[in-house]
């Protein structure tokens, strides 16, 4: 395939003018920032109300920096992969239940290129969202924090803060994975609806499945993705964090990484193939 020039680019900017306008986006973003608020705030909440004492532990794991950094990471992938996949599947569906894709290819736009720089401009708001959940998340923990009378020393923990242009980078390949396979269900199911059910199902079929086939799942999606985001010499990647994901991977963060590229791959390249091949009616 030859390289992308200005068509390209007018696609993508297209595509990121309408997802912009798009109620899901904004919608997916505001209950993903609401269930983070929920979940710190209420931590804080009811941090000291244990008598044993488990509840203020599991609270100042959560609450306190600078580890608080990975564990909002961590909620951010294991919530918004999930709404990843919905909104992923949401865009790529509405595509042929619109008639947005045949009006294109009526254009004479090319099919697969179209369909890639459609999901780039999908990855570009999955990054800007994932940036804006981590600031509310900080922001909900320095809170959920205060409640519980935490103190915020660590926020400005020079080698955590060293470490988390990596962390982010790595969350947002791995929440653009997860939004890659939505895209490339409901592309192949040629359906919006269709493409959300079967991209929830694999979510949680994915976490049954941990339970028997630990050896198997961890080189699935989601697991994978959980896997890639560790922090050297100690921490939790998001497998096994809170919120981290269906299961526990086994894999190490850079095995993870290639596994999870992999996935985004081939899903972006079975999206394309198939819009090139199908019939578009309708």
């Amino acid at each position: 395939m030859a390289g992308w020039g200005q068509g390209e680019v007018r696609l993508f900017v297209a595509g990121l003018r309408r997802l912009i306008r798009r109620p899901a986006s904004l919608i997916t973003l505001v209950l993903l920032i609401g269930l983070l608020a929920l979940i710190f705030l209420a931590v804080g909440a009811t941090a000291n109300q244990e008598v044993s004492g488990r509840g203020r532990a599991a609270a100042t794991l959560l609450l306190t920096f600078p580890g608080a950094y990975v564990t909002i990471i961590a909620f951010i992938l294991g919530l918004g992969g999930l709404f990843a996949v919905i909104y992923g599947a949401a865009i790529a569906g509405s595509e042929w239940n619109w008639g947005t894709l045949k009006s294109a290819v009526a254009r004479g736009e090319s099919r697969s290129r179209y369909q890639l720089a459609l999901f780039a401009s999908v990855a570009l708001l999955l990054g800007i969202g994932l940036l804006v959940a981590f600031g509310a998340g900080v922001v909900a923990a320095i809170l959920g924090g205060a409640i519980a009378g935490f103190p915020i020393s660590g926020l400005d923990d020079s080698a955590a803060l060293g470490r988390l242009p990596e962390l982010i980078a790595r969350g947002w390949l791995a929440v653009v994975e997860q939004g890659a396979l939505g895209f490339a269900i409901a592309t192949l199911a040629r359906s919006q609806l269709a493409g959300i059910g079967a991209g929830i199902a694999f979510y949680f079929a994915e976490g049954f499945a941990s339970l028997f086939l630990p050896d198997i799942v961890k080189y699935l999606p989601f697991d994978a993705a959980g896997a890639m985001v560790a922090i050297p010499g100690g921490g939790q990647g998001f497998g096994d964090g809170p919120g981290g994901g269906p299961g526990v991977s086994g894999l190490d963060p850079d095995t993870a990484l290639i596994v999870v590229a992999a996935w985004l791959i081939g899903s972006l390249v079975v999206a394309a193939t198939f819009t090139e091949r199908a019939e578009i009616t309708g």
